[in-house]
């Protein structure tokens, strides 16, 4: 991971847990990560892949984030697909800058079928963009499937970052 381009609190964080067995890795950082953002925590949301690059995070078809029906509810997809989408922003984000979920727009195509994975990524030029702009926003791609490997969802997160105010 490059975090010597881009040192910003959470980099380096997930840059400590890199040194673990990968086991271990995943649910260190899904415990850390979780007690930062408690809905994460409580979602029980795993991070499998972070990079300054891409995002995986994948979230357990379990009781409670089930719906009526015993699949993922429509607001644990939307909480996955923004948790891959704002991590990948916040990797890369320096620490004086605040991430800010500007749009999230999401289409329900079919009904999801078992756990579901969220694969968010930032190209090159996006990345120096939220390095280099003072205020700006940035539309993450990502991709959700379930254990079909279909997509159940289609998701566009816009990410906005503003100067962090000093208090």
């Amino acid at each position: 991971m490059s975090t010597a381009r881009t040192p910003n609190k959470l980099a380096r964080t997930v840059a400590g847990f890199q040194r673990l067995p990968r086991g271990l890795r995943t649910w260190a950082t899904s415990f850390a990560l979780g007690r930062v953002v408690p809905l994460v925590g409580t979602a029980g949301l795993r991070y499998e892949e972070i990079t300054p690059q891409r995002v995986v995070v994948r979230i357990r078809n379990q009781r409670k984030v089930q719906n009526h029906i015993q699949g993922v509810h429509a607001a644990a997809m939307a909480l996955l697909a923004e948790t891959a989408t704002g991590f990948c922003v916040g990797m890369n984000l320096p620490d004086d800058k605040l991430p800010l979920i500007k749009t999230m727009k999401i289409d329900y195509v079919r009904r999801s079928q078992g756990d579901m994975v969220a694969a968010a990524s930032l190209r090159p030029e996006q990345i120096q963009q939220i390095l280099t702009q003072d205020k700006g926003e940035v539309t993450v791609p990502v991709t959700i499937t379930d254990a079909s490997g279909e997509q159940p969802i289609q998701a566009e997160m816009v990410w906005a970052w503003v100067p962090r105010k000093r208090g």
